[in-house]
């Protein structure tokens, strides 16, 4: 098989699916923890800096291109893929099955990525944007003769004076956390591993890794509304 048959095989794009998401789950740990530096009780240093070497060390630049590349591929296949399982399907089934035959969120994974994209586009907007081509208010700490973007007031100042925000986010990281709930282990099915005792290793898997990090994508913008950072 050719590689230009590869990739336009159903084979080709699920495994273009699998890896580019595995790559996205990794870049999730990443900024899972970067974004945990806001709990520091430091007003915001430790996260500043962290994103500043993100924003200014040429390895994460360069991965930074890889990601936006990976995140095109797996759209870009997932809607693909979406299309054509709804036209090989046709007519609604006589039976509907339900959660017998798959669960909800593997059937909505569509929708689901629709709600991710939205969220991802109003996080570009008021934060990556801002941060790699200005807007922010800048910051220097005690000797340091570093001048930093001020990401963290940013977050604070958003989150506590817009409501309307906090929603969004709310939406699109319960959409991630179900989208994960069935990309995680998808992914690794559809990279060849079948043994059973591994598959049900991996369902747990996903189930603590959505877990773990929708709750620390959510906790930000309710940690900032209450009033428990400032």
């Amino acid at each position: 098989m050719k590689w230009s048959q590869f990739f336009t095989s159903s084979v080709g794009k699920k495994i273009i699916m699998a890896l580019s998401g595995l790559f996205l789950v990794a870049f999730l740990v990443v900024h899972a923890g970067l974004n945990a530096c806001i709990w520091a009780n430091d007003d915001g240093k430790m996260f500043n800096k962290a994103a500043h070497w993100m924003g200014s060390n040429w390895v994460p630049r360069v991965l930074e291109i890889g990601l936006f590349v990976f995140f095109l591929l797996h759209i870009i296949q997932g809607l693909v893929l979406e299309v054509q399982n709804r036209t090989r399907r046709g007519k609604a089934y006589a039976v509907n099955l339900g959660n017998r035959a798959s669960k909800w969120y593997s059937r909505a994974m569509g929708v689901l990525g629709a709600l991710i994209l939205i969220f991802l586009a109003f996080h570009l907007i008021d934060f990556w944007i801002p941060s790699r081509f200005g807007g922010l208010q800048e910051v220097q700490y005690t000797n340091d003769p570093v001048i930093y973007h001020n990401l963290y007031g940013e977050m604070a100042y958003k989150f506590t004076n817009l409501p309307w925000l906090g929603i969004i986010y709310f939406v699109g990281v319960v959409a991630l956390f179900w989208h994960l709930m069935h990309g995680v282990e998808s992914a690794f099915r559809t990279l060849g591993v079948t043994n059973h005792r591994y598959i049900n290793i991996l369902k747990w898997f996903g189930w603590i890794f959505a877990i773990v990090i929708c709750l620390t994508f959510l906790m930000m913008p309710v940690s900032f509304y209450l009033g428990w950072l400032q």
